[in-house]
């Protein structure tokens, strides 16, 4: 596979991890509310910046035999390291057109600004064509609402700006071909999604499993492998972070129950490995499939 790309199986499910770059944010806008002598020493730990996070964007692309699925989107063209996702899904032998199911667990802009072609931005488009885009109902209601509450975020107004005007846009451009989705549903043979709120109102998770095999794709719900050591640690993405730490812990305690591989949108490339619990709390991330 191309550099970006990582493919493999769950059962008869084939998967391959994408990548559409990353970004730098402030180490405070991940860990708003950890101690920061504690924090200091978990980077150190890992020889990681004190100031700085990078983060990467990573999308699923699930192909059942019957159906060409992705999940998540990236954020397009925003950004001059981001806008990938097009190619590297050509360079793995899948267009635009052949996707037929859009999954988008949320609507912040690193998930839904890749789902709609900006090149002409007066009149945008859906990027698949022919894909129905899976969305929480919650998820439409909070944004195309009169007025998004981005009160739980900490974070700057002008990114909170940034936010709700990318998914309103986005969102709107798709309308015609959304799917929403109120429950615990299967969306193709062997996936299903599942409600994760907290990091918005309409966050999904999304479980695949095939021949006994399984993956826990947790989108956001948790954005660090610290926030699987010290899972009550909260994050300024949160829009909720007392419930976002709820589903954090249940998503973990499922996955690692039943040893299944797991997947985080913003974990190091290729962002999938599996959990284990710590004799201390929390669960350590063990990378590789």
């Amino acid at each position: 596979m191309p550099a970006g790309s990582h493919r493999f199986e769950v059962g008869t499910i084939g998967c391959t991890v994408l990548s559409d770059g990353y970004a730098s944010y402030p180490t405070s806008w991940f860990f708003p509310d950890a101690d920061p002598e504690q924090l200091s020493r978990a980077l150190e730990s890992r020889r990681a910046p004190q100031e700085t996070v990078l983060c990467p964007y990573t999308c699923l692309l699930v192909e059942t035999g019957r159906h060409v699925m992705l999940v998540d989107t990236g954020l397009g063209e925003a950004s001059r390291t981001s806008g990938a996702i097009v190619a590297r899904l050509e360079m793995a032998g899948i267009r635009p057109k052949d996707v037929d199911t859009v999954l988008l667990t949320h609507a912040h802009p690193d998930h839904i600004g890749g789902a709609v072609d900006m090149r002409r931005p007066k009149v945008p488009r859906p990027m698949f064509p022919n894909a129905r885009y899976v969305i929480a109902e919650l998820e439409w209601e909070f944004w195309m609402g009169a007025h998004a509450d981005l009160g739980g975020l900490r974070l700057p107004a002008e990114f909170q700006f940034g936010m709700e005007s990318t998914a309103r846009r986005s969102l709107t451009a798709l309308r015609h071909q959304l799917e929403m989705v109120e429950c615990e549903t299967e969306v193709v043979p062997g996936v299903r999604a599942i409600p994760a709120p907290g990091h918005t109102p309409g966050h999904l998770a999304l479980l695949l499993e095939s021949q006994g095999h399984q993956l826990l794709n947790v989108g956001d719900a948790a954005v660090h492998p610290l926030h699987l050591e010290h899972p009550d640690w909260e994050n300024g993405f949160d829009q909720s972070g007392g419930r976002a730490v709820a589903t954090r812990r249940a998503l973990l305690e499922r996955a690692a129950a039943k040893n299944m591989y797991v997947m985080g949108f913003h974990f190091p490339f290729p962002s999938v490995g599996r959990v284990a619990a710590r004799a201390e709390g929390g669960w350590e991330w063990k990378p590789g499939c």
